[in-house]
């Protein structure tokens, strides 16, 4: 039965809400916009605030759902976190969606933030941080990804929250080395900017 719990973390995680939403909504592919990737902020650009927001939410319950009930009903460590990993994967690698699909932050988020909200925040503090400091999102990511395990670790949490930490980083870390050199002109919105000249 333990298997069953990642299966279903791969499934729920493979959901693709923002392109699903942004489809039925404008009648386009999200994916045609901004990064090129099933994101929401790529359903910002193409539907609107709200609908992001909505896909926000949607994406942060992929892994925070499957996760929590492998938690709850397995409660052995390596389910619950391979688990967690397999709804950042489906995410990122949707076989809805000829496996083209986001980059798996908001997911990683739901699935520590279903067995720690300790985690969570201090994961989310140690994102914001790195974006500030680097001013390249995906780059920022990558590092957010490396870090998470050794900062939970510093911070005393060893428990599976460390365990789920370690397996999303490292998928939310290998994802975002795709847009490594992309350019950006406004931060993680990546808003073109008119030059001086009003060109």
């Amino acid at each position: 039965m333990n298997i069953l719990f990642p299966l279903f973390g791969y499934i729920l995680g493979s959901l693709p809400f923002s392109i699903w939403i942004t489809r039925l909504v404008k009648n386009v592919d999200v994916r045609d916009a901004g990064s090129g990737h099933a994101t929401t902020t790529n359903t910002i650009r193409q539907a609107g605030f709200g609908w992001g927001a909505l896909v926000l939410i949607l994406d942060i319950a992929k892994g925070f759902l499957p996760t929590y009930l492998a938690a709850q009903y397995s409660g052995e460590t390596w389910v619950i976190a391979l688990t967690a990993t397999a709804a950042v994967i489906g995410h990122c690698w949707t076989i809805f969606a000829g496996f083209r699909g986001g980059m798996g932050l908001a997911t990683a988020g739901g699935s520590i933030l279903a067995v720690s909200p300790l985690a969570f925040f201090i994961c989310l503090g140690i994102l914001i941080l790195l974006v500030l400091v680097v001013r390249h999102s995906a780059r920022a990511s990558v590092f957010a990804g490396i870090l998470i395990a050794p900062i939970l670790w510093l911070f005393n949490i060893r428990d599976v929250a460390f365990w789920v930490g370690l397996g999303a980083g490292i998928v939310i870390a290998v994802r975002f080395l795709i847009d490594w050199n992309r350019k950006y002109r406004e931060l993680w919105l990546d808003r073109e900017k008119k030059n001086e000249q009003g060109e």
